[in-house]
């Protein structure tokens, strides 16, 4: 197992935006972490507007995935993501 950061940078506007696709979204978040792919995900505090997810799978599939069914990305309030592997230090 592998771990990989989703990195979203999203709309200036995204909090204005983002009510009708919210619980959607959130949905989607709930259910990559029930299934033990995602595990933790949450918006950066501090302008500019970003997300970030945590994931431990075999390799960015099921990351790839979620941005293709992730109602942010399809309705415009995600204007640039990444997928990136992340070498975690056994401490």
């Amino acid at each position: 197992m592998s771990y990989y950061v989703l990195d979203y940078a999203y709309v200036d506007d995204y909090l204005e935006r983002r009510d009708l696709y919210r619980q959607a979204h959130l949905d989607l978040i709930r259910e990559c972490h029930r299934r033990g792919d995602l595990l933790m995900a949450g918006a950066m505090t501090e302008a500019p507007p970003r997300g970030l997810m945590v994931w431990r799978t075999d390799g960015p599939g099921p990351a790839e995935e979620f941005v293709r069914k992730d109602p942010y990305v399809a309705n415009g309030l995600v204007d640039d993501w990444s997928i990136r592997p992340w070498r975690v230090v056994d401490l």
